[in-house]
């Protein structure tokens, strides 16, 4: 009898990391989430989130629709005031009440919470950010080792911000690369 660990012929597969597929096709309104990459919580951001807009009752609602999909009921999403137009108390989403809580914390990070306490950090991309740096920056956002914090994530990726993007997202996906 042999033991079952020290098999040369069973030998797991290593797992799929999310910051190799997120340059496949992440544009305007992907969530990504580190789900299965880890079995611990030991980064600071669960995933990123890259919204088409700052109003709030158009892309929070599939945010959480595909966030629920993989993580259950979410019960509340928590956003900075100054960064998003108008932000309700609530919103249904499918047969779901959602509660929004607002914060002056910085546009970086939205908190969502599942159940009664279990929180999860996505790092906010802005919205008129051109392709590549968005996928670079919700790349290492996802990594099970990074310890960085959303803000110097983004800062690294866009050191101009609040600079006027160049082109649309259509217009830097047909660039021709270097």
């Amino acid at each position: 009898m042999t033991d079952a660990g020290t098999s040369p012929h069973h030998v797991p597969a290593p797992p799929r990391l999310l910051p190799d597929e997120v340059h496949q096709a992440v544009g305007p309104g992907t969530a990504l989430l580190r789900l299965e990459t880890t079995g611990s919580r030991q980064s600071l951001l669960d995933g990123a989130w890259w919204p088409r807009s700052r109003d709030v009752e158009r892309e929070v609602p599939p945010l959480v629709t595909a966030l629920s999909e993989h993580l259950g009921p979410i019960t509340r999403v928590g956003l900075d005031a100054s960064a998003w137009n108008g932000i309700p108390t609530r919103l249904v989403v499918g047969d779901q009440v959602v509660h929004l809580d607002s914060f002056p914390v910085g546009d970086d990070t939205v908190l969502i919470t599942r159940g009664g306490n279990d929180h999860f950090s996505l790092m906010v991309v802005p919205p008129d950010t051109g392709p590549e740096a968005a996928r670079s920056a919700m790349a290492r956002a996802v990594r099970a080792d990074n310890v960085t914090q959303a803000s110097e994530i983004l800062l690294a990726e866009f050191p101009h911000t609040g600079a006027p993007s160049t082109g649309t997202a259509q217009d830097n996906d047909d660039a021709p690369g270097l």
